[in-house]
Order: C-alpha cells, then sequence, then structure tokens
C-alpha cells in the first residue's frame, strides 16, 4: 500500500488557509484586493468581534454571474492570469484564485454579487468548505462577502490570535493601507456599529496621508506622477525636522500594492542622509512604478514582499529621487529666508554710528577664533582689525566691558584668514591699533544703510549659541555652530570628490605609534587618507610620521584625529558602506572646525555667515541632522500674545 496519498480538497483549503489567512485582518486584506481588482470606487468595511464574528465588505465593482460565483470557490480559481507567462508581469492585486477557497474553509461564508447585465444576483452560501445552497438574490451591483465565525472549526488558530483590540488595530491598518494605494477609492471602516474611518474619493492623496497621520504641516513632496517615465516613484514625506523618536511609519507601494521591503526604507533612508538624526526614522508614504515584468510578486504566501529584478536601479531611483526633493526644499527654505540674493534692502541704522561697519565682511569667507595657536603649525597669512565702535550702545550684540569700554562679545579684534585654500581657521590675532572715532564729531550719515546678500537685519546673538534675526516675513533663529559645520561639510565634500583638500603641513612632524590593525587600515586607506589631507610615511616598526593634516583641522591635534579617521575606517567591519564612512569622517573634520557653541561673534561674522547661507545648496540640517533654522511668521509671534 503506497504512503503517499492525495488529501482531500478541503483540507488541502486549510492547509493554504494556515499559509493566507494569519488573522481577521489577511482576509480584509485578500478581499479588499479582490474589490480593486473588480474596479470598485467604493468599498465598506464591517467588523464585529475582532473579525471573528462577522467580516461584512461591500463594493460596487463589476460582481459576478452564478457560474463566475461558483468557480471562485474553486481552488485556483481565477480571472487574472491564463497561463504561465502571466506571472512574468502581474498587474492585478490578485491573482492565485486561493484566497476564497482557503477563507470559505476556516469559516461561514456568504457571497452575493451580480453583474450590471442581469437583473438578479447570485447568493452562495459555504459552511467549512461545503457548499449548502445557491439560489438568486435581490442586490445592487457589486458584491457582498459576509465572514462568520472565523476558524470555527480550526479552534488550535484561533486560540493563537491576539486580543481584540490588536486585531481591529491589524484590520484599521490594512484599510489605511490600501485606501493610500487608491485615493481615487472611498473607504469606510465600521466596528461594532460604529464607523471609526471614512475616506472620501474627494481628497487628495496629500490630503488622505495628513488625516491618516494626524499631521496638519506641510509635506515634503517627492517625486511626481507627470514625470513621464516607465519608472519613478512620488509619495510624501514628513520633514526630517518634525519627525518625532520611534519606529518608522513609512508605507511602501509597488505598483498600487502595499509591501515591505527593507530596501526601499534604506533607499530612503539615503535619500536624507545628512537630514536625519540619529534615532529617527522616515515617515510618509512613497509610490514605486515600475514596468510589471520588472517586479516579481509571486515571492510570498501573503504578497506582504516582492522582489525586484534590478535591485540596484530600484535602489538608485529611490535615493535619487527623496534626495532630489530635499534639494528642491532648500531651494524654498532659501528663497523663504534669503529672497533674490541679488536684491537690495535698506537696514535702518542709528545715526550716530559710522557708515562703514568695521566687522563687514564683503568677499572674505566666514571665519571664526577658536583655539590658541599652537607651536607645531605653520600659521596662516591674516590680517587683523581692531577698533572701538561708538554705536556699541545700539547694537544688539556689543556689551558693555567692566571698564566702560564698549567691545564686540566676541573680542577687541575681528580676524580674517588670507591664506588659501581653506581659509575657515582663524589664528590668535595681533593686535593693531585703529584711530577712534569719536562721537563729538560725526560725519554725516543717511539714515539707512544699504546692505545686499543675505537681505536679514541681524537682531544679536543668544546664549552665544543662537543668531536672531529678522526677515522680510518674520523672524529666523539660526544655530551658528550647525549651520557652519554643514556649510564646511558641503564644502569638504567637494572637495574630496574633486581631489583637492587641502593640506597644512605640521612646522614639527610628529610621530604616532599604533597598532598592527591600525597600520593595515593605514595601508589599505592610504589613497583616502591622502585625498582628505593627511601626509602620513613611515618610520619604522608601526610607527608613522604625521607631516600634514588636513587644514581645516589644523587646529586639532595631529594623532588624536588620525586615530579618530582610522577608528572610522576600522568600523567597516559592520558592513557599513565606505561612502558613508567617508561622510562619517568628512561631518566629524566639519564638527571639529566649526564655531563652537559658547563663541561670540562680532557683527562682520555673523554677516559673513549668513551670506554664506544665502549662497549655500544646502543649509537647513548639520551632517548629523540637527535642524539649522527655525522660521516664526508675524502671524505667529501675534498669536502668541493674542494679537490676532
Amino acid at each position: 500500500m503506497p504512503k503517499i496519498r492525495i488529501l482531500p480538497e478541503q483540507l488541502a483549503n486549510q492547509i493554504a488557509a494556515g499559509e493566507v489567512v494569519e488573522r481577521p485582518a489577511s482576509v480584509v486584506k485578500e478581499l479588499l484586493e479582490n474589490c480593486l481588482d473588480a474596479g470598485a470606487d467604493r468599498i465598506e468595511v464591517e467588523i464585529e468581534g475582532g473579525g471573528t464574528r462577522l467580516i461584512r465588505i461591500i463594493d460596487n465593482g463589476e460582481g459576478m454571474d452564478e457560474d463566475d460565483v461558483l468557480l471562485s470557490l474553486e481552488r485556483h480559481g481565477t480571472s487574472k492570469i491564463q497561463e504561465g507567462s502571466d506571472l512574468a508581469a502581474i498587474t492585478s492585486l490578485g491573482f492565485r484564485g486561493e484566497a476564497i477557497p482557503s477563507i470559505g474553509s476556516v469559516s461561514k461564508m456568504v457571497i452575493t454579487s451580480r453583474t450590471g447585465q442581469n437583473e438578479l444576483g447570485t447568493r452562495a452560501e459555504i459552511n467549512y468548505g461545503k457548499l449548502t445552497k445557491v439560489h438568486e438574490a435581490g442586490c445592487s451591483t457589486g458584491t457582498i462577502i459576509e465572514i462568520k465565525n472565523l476558524f470555527g472549526n480550526t479552534p488550535a488558530r484561533k486560540k493563537f490570535l491576539r486580543t481584540v483590540r490588536t486585531e481591529l488595530n491589524h484590520i484599521d491598518e490594512v484599510v489605511r493601507n490600501y485606501a493610500l494605494a487608491e485615493p481615487a477609492v472611498t473607504f469606510s471602516l465600521t466596528v461594532n456599529g460604529k464607523r471609526t474611518l471614512y475616506l472620501d474619493a474627494s481628497q487628495s492623496l496629500e490630503q488622505r496621508l495628513a488625516l491618516l497621520l494626524n499631521f496638519d504641516k506641510p509635506f515634503l513632496k517627492v517625486g511626481s506622477v507627470d514625470c513621464g517615465m516607465d519608472k519613478y516613484a512620488f509619495g510624501f514625506l514628513i520633514p526630517p525636522e518634525q519627525l518625532r523618536n520611534g519606529p518608522a511609519r513609512m508605507r511602501f507601494f509597488v505598483n498600487g500594492r502595499a509591501v515591505k521591503d527593507r530596501m526601499m526604507s534604506h533607499g530612503v533612508a539615503e535619500g536624507l542622509r545628512g537630514f536625519l538624526m540619529k534615532g529617527k526614522n522616515p515617515a510618509g508614504l512613497l509610490h514605486l512604478i515600475l514596468p510589471p515584468q520588472e517586479v516579481d510578486v509571486n515571492v510570498h504566501p501573503a504578497k506582504h514582499e516582492v522582489r525586484f529584478r534590478n535591485s540596484r536601479d530600484v535602489h538608485f531611483l529611490i535615493t535619487r529621487t527623496v534626495n532630489e526633493a530635499m534639494r528642491a526644499e532648500q531651494k524654498r527654505l532659501r528663497q523663504a529666508i534669503f529672497g533674490d540674493n541679488d536684491r537690495v534692502m535698506r537696514i535702518p541704522v542709528d545715526q550716530k554710528g559710522p557708515t562703514e561697519n568695521p566687522f563687514e565682511v564683503k568677499d572674505e569667507p566666514f571665519s571664526v577664533r577658536q583655539q590658541p595657536e599652537q607651536p607645531h603649525l605653520t600659521p596662516p597669512v591674516q590680517t587683523t582689525i581692531t577698533t572701538k565702535d561708538t554705536a556699541a550702545e545700539h547694537s544688539p550684540i556689543l556689551r558693555k566691558h567692566p571698564a566702560g569700554e564698549e567691545q564686540p562679545l566676541s573680542t577687541s579684534t575681528a580676524t580674517l584668514i588670507t591664506a588659501e585654500p581653506l581659509p575657515e581657521n582663524l589664528a590668535e590675532p595681533k593686535k593693531v591699533a585703529q584711530p577712534d572715532i569719536r562721537p563729538s564729531q560725526p560725519a554725516p550719515l543717511p539714515l539707512s544703510q544699504v546692505r545686499r546678500g543675505h537681505g536679514l537685519q541681524v537682531i544679536g546673538q543668544l546664549d552665544d549659541l543662537y543668531i536672531f534675526c529678522q526677515s522680510a516675513s518674520g523672524m529666523v533663529v539660526i544655530d551658528q555652530h550647525a549651520v557652519h559645520e554643514r556649510l564646511l561639510y558641503e564644502k569638504l565634500q567637494a572637495q574630496f570628490s574633486n581631489r583637492s583638500v587641502a593640506s597644512q603641513q605640521l612646522l614639527f612632524p610628529e610621530t604616532v605609534e599604533l597598532t598592527l590593525f591600525q597600520k593595515q587600515l593605514v595601508e589599505k586607506h592610504a589613497e583616502e587618507l591622502k585625498h582628505m589631507g593627511f601626509s602620513l610615511r613611515e618610520f619604522g616598526g608601526n610607527s608613522f610620521i604625521i607631516s600634514a593634516v588636513p587644514a581645516i583641522t589644523s587646529r586639532s591635534n595631529p594623532s588624536e584625529l588620525l586615530m579618530d579617521v582610522l577608528e572610522q575606517f576600522g568600523s567597516e567591519s559592520t558592513n557599513r558602506d565606505n561612502g558613508d564612512i567617508i561622510d562619517t569622517i568628512l561631518s566629524s573634520m566639519a564638527c571639529r572646525a566649526a564655531v563652537k557653541a559658547g563663541t561670540s561673534l562680532s557683527t562682520r561674522e555673523i554677516e559673513a555667515l549668513l551670506d554664506k547661507m544665502a549662497e549655500a545648496d544646502l543649509f537647513s540640517h548639520c551632517p548629523h541632522g540637527r535642524p539649522v533654522i527655525k522660521q516664526f511668521s508675524m502671524n505667529e509671534i501675534k498669536k502668541w500674545f493674542h494679537r490676532t
């Protein structure tokens, strides 16, 4: 007697149900896909008892006649595919023909359906896999499916379900996913007789997402559906500065199918690199449209996952689309804050002040003092200016010193570096006396001062960290360290890409002793270290001589700087991409070189920093994702004081 035997149809359907029907939400998902494939533009979902007592789904799709109703109860009965080649280019959500017979085998199911050509519909009743009754019935065009006593004949499966609340949350998530996949369809969800969700087809995708996420601020718009290409991505993301800590809330759709895909998640994160803070994850939705033949949807029983023929290209497409959206947002933000960089803005000044601000920077890049000059560095060429400002009492960034002399917050000197190629760092200035401008002999002054460039009026510094400015539309607050770090990082990235990061020769080369692993890292990444501005040579054993360091970090200890870089390179054992490591190193260099919190800036330095911001392509976030700037409109400020 043979050991192998053919399983009865009902038992085979129950086994299939174990793969397809994991919980009540799985039933809702499979039936919603059938509704959408049938062309429905209105779908109602009714739930009782967490989905085990009743699931009723009503749609106004094309419906089925009696023959189709009976064939739908047969395993692998489907109208979606006809032959094997159809599996290579699936355009429908459902295609296997397993869902309805599998659901019917573990529940009491009633199907009522009518096509537009028939006056009467068909009603079929199935009791745990057995067809018990078929007859004509009056109904509207479309299909109504009722699922009662789910898992009633498989108590073990029912026992493994979670609480009613948990199961309802899963059902709610399924409905939300398909509501976002098909914004032109009206969705209604009713739980225990109470409507909990209603999404009208008149809403746009952005409005629907805002409602579902309870987000009342503008989204970051990604891509466009009108790009005229056969491969594209579009969607809406919550801006990085608006994200909250916690799990990701990204929803992904491939050709209208809700999926879970780590590669797509990574692509979005890569597109937001430099804008996401540690511990925060992207949120929003992203639709990916690809030719059907480039996507394999037949890889998971519940169709939660897909495979791409060219996953690298898909990853690049997502990363590029998201990054382009961020850069477009930067342009909008720059326009909103700085307006037209070439415009002329008249800023009122006191008549007693000088016509020429000695701290104003026109052509020189932003610079700031950091640490006292170290003896092992070759000092750059510098120009030093010392002055007393008679308009100090009117300047918001000046304070009165104990001796009664008015001085800028930073020091009594303003220093510019003229040495190339990296003029951002500053040696300790030498003091050169300048003639006093006495208030008893003021020069004739206009009532306003004309400025070109950023177009902001500097109000002052708060806590030697935040710069307050007045814009045309309200107030702007800037984190001086974060914005300077971003500007330096962008410059370093461009220089590294062009193999032109400037080096600072050490007056006294420094010897450093490395471990064997660190020596191997130096040898392996010698080219990258050279392009970063390091100059190293072996000195026997594991010793190396550092004769030059990146000019931007010339104020740092050379040995510590090299050790930090090697530590980052050593972390590639954690499967980090080499490009990611380089970016981390460059951002660390920028952070070291940027003006520190607690550093007082003169008017001249603030103006120079704002000019650089107005010229930059990216400035809204530091390389670690911290926001750089915060805007307050006049309406917001008025609301604070109830003046609206």
